[in-house]
């Protein structure tokens, strides 16, 4: 039998001003959206009435945003609504929102902006890299495969956890090839490495990323220049996998020395090789899936972070996919 309870709820100021906001998708319109549930507004009171797990689910939700407010963290409708979906989803069995929805800093960055994890499976990516040291990656653009990669390499780098961070990409993509593009190796690669470029002058400035790659404590390189290499005390980070074949990727995984850490990004849904049969992210999981300090993350639409029209316009593609599949 469903258990019913009222419940007062006095909001700080601040808190109110996200629950009560003017915005069509505010807080209080996410809670009136909860089935079995009564929720009403006066002043900065909110009144509760219902279904005890959903008031219950509620007040973390209430928890969760407070903790985030105290720690200076910017909120907007989107945030808002994306926290509210995990939560919901979650269910209101999870007893601890600081374990589950409070998500650590990782760095801050050169403007002064703290970077952190913004949905669970972000945060379980991020976890798998620290406890193991391999991590592979999987999954559409805008879930942060990259820039969370490239933020935990930073951290370790500042931690002196590592003493130099290697980023690397194939660039060979859609059947073109380097030595067909005009200039000089730096000329012909800059455009390929310009996600990483921004991501790095972001965590630590434009004077410092050029200062570390002149000493060699940053290396942005083609694949291909990896091999017969092999990297110590250094955080390796390959990007756009897909776009390797399996005798790459065996030549980038055997690259680790001793105290280094990999993390592997990709998005099997943007190869661009002749023949997409021909990725090792395909068939990755199916050999590498028992290795020991090796594992695979899986980040889904419900994970970008980009403008809220990336996330509709990758589940239609992926519906057309999967119709297209239906189909053959």
């Amino acid at each position: 039998m469903m258990k019913i309870e009222s419940e007062h709820l006095e909001l700080s100021e601040e808190l109110a001003r996200h629950i009560f906001s003017s915005d069509s998708d505010n807080g209080l319109k996410l809670i009136r959206c909860l089935p079995g549930l009564i929720a009403k507004a006066r002043g900065n009171s909110l009144f509760l009435e219902g279904n005890s797990e959903k008031i219950k689910l509620v007040k973390r939700f209430l928890e969760i945003l407070t903790h985030r407010i105290e720690h200076h963290e910017s909120i907007n409708a989107i945030e808002l609504k994306r926290l509210f979906s995990q939560l919901t989803e979650s269910g209101p069995a999870a007893s601890d929102p600081e374990e589950r929805f409070i998500f650590t800093d990782l760095i801050t960055s050169f403007s002064g902006r703290v970077v952190r994890a913004k949905t669970l499976n972000q945060q379980k990516y991020i976890d798998t890299i620290a406890e193991n040291t391999v991590t592979i990656a999987r999954g559409p653009a805008g879930t942060g495969k990259t820039y969370l990669a490239t933020a935990m390499a930073i951290k370790a780098l500042k931690d002196k956890k590592v003493s130099r961070v290697i980023l690397s990409r194939p660039v060979v993509e859609a059947g073109e090839s380097l030595g067909y593009l005009p200039g000089d190796l730096k000329e012909k690669v800059d455009p390929h490495f310009r996600p990483l470029y921004d991501s790095l002058q972001e965590f630590i400035g434009m004077g410092k990323f050029e200062q570390f790659v002149r000493q060699g404590i940053i290396e942005i390189t083609p694949l291909a220049y990896m091999r017969g290499r092999t990297f110590n005390e250094a955080f390796v980070v390959l990007d756009e996998a897909q776009n390797t074949t399996l005798p790459q990727m065996r030549m980038v995984l055997t690259r680790l020395g001793y105290g280094s850490k990999m993390v592997v990004t990709g998005d099997h849904t943007q190869i661009d090789l002749p023949r997409t049969s021909d990725s090792s992210l395909l068939v990755l999981d199916e050999i590498l899936g028992s290795v020991d300090s090796l594992k695979f993350v899986d980040l889904a639409p419900e994970d970008v972070i980009r403008h809220e029209v990336v996330r509709r316009i990758i589940d239609a593609f992926d519906s057309f996919y999967a119709a297209e599949r239906e189909k053959r």
